[in-house]
């Protein structure tokens, strides 16, 4: 079932995480954050909407990475009930998609219930002292490509707010498949 983020709190500091990556390294957002902004989205391998935009999503970082924007991708999905999200899928499934960007794992879920992803993609755009300026999509493309003409929603806010600190007035929510939380003890 399709999952929408709720409207967005700008303003607010991006938490912290150190998990491990699909390049066998450890990774803190403050070692990973890019000089003018950071995006920390959450995916994971196995979503029909996250397949749908990869391609899309490695030009984003790349073009991103062009004027100080870093991408960071996370996978928060039950690794047990959902074995084709499992760690070394995720090594695959970047490699198969050449990402450019790090791609790391929060088994227990506290990165993903501290940021309040509720689905995957869901993105995260913060300015370069981590403030929250940008929470919608990354086009308007869901699970098809978008239209030819269409824009390129989440690269274009995110040099917004490289260049002015400041996010854009209109964002729209991005959709995907719910995060697959573990069952609570």
């Amino acid at each position: 079932m399709a999952a929408t983020p709720p409207p967005p709190e700008l303003g607010i500091p991006a938490p912290d995480f150190t998990l491990p990556g699909v390049d066998g390294k450890t990774h803190s957002l403050s070692e990973l954050k890019g000089e003018k902004g950071t995006v920390v989205v959450f995916i994971c391998n196995h979503c029909p909407y996250v397949k749908a935009i990869t391609g899309r999503l490695v030009k984003a970082a790349d073009d991103m990475a062009a004027f100080g924007v870093r991408l960071i991708a996370i996978n928060s999905n039950d690794t047990v009930s959902y074995p084709e999200d499992s760690f070394d899928k995720m090594k695959d499934f970047a490699a198969a998609s050449g990402f450019t960007f790090p791609y790391l794992q929060d088994e227990s879920q506290e990165v993903a219930r501290a940021y309040d992803a509720v689905c995957t993609p869901d993105f995260f755009g913060f300015d370069a002292g981590l403030t929250l300026r940008y929470r919608g999509r990354l086009d308007e493309g869901r699970k098809d490509p978008p239209p030819a003409d269409a824009d390129r929603e989440l690269v274009e806010a995110m040099k917004m707010v490289a260049e002015t600190g400041e996010g854009p007035e209109i964002q729209i929510p991005s959709m995907g498949c719910s995060i697959k939380w573990k069952e609570s003890a």
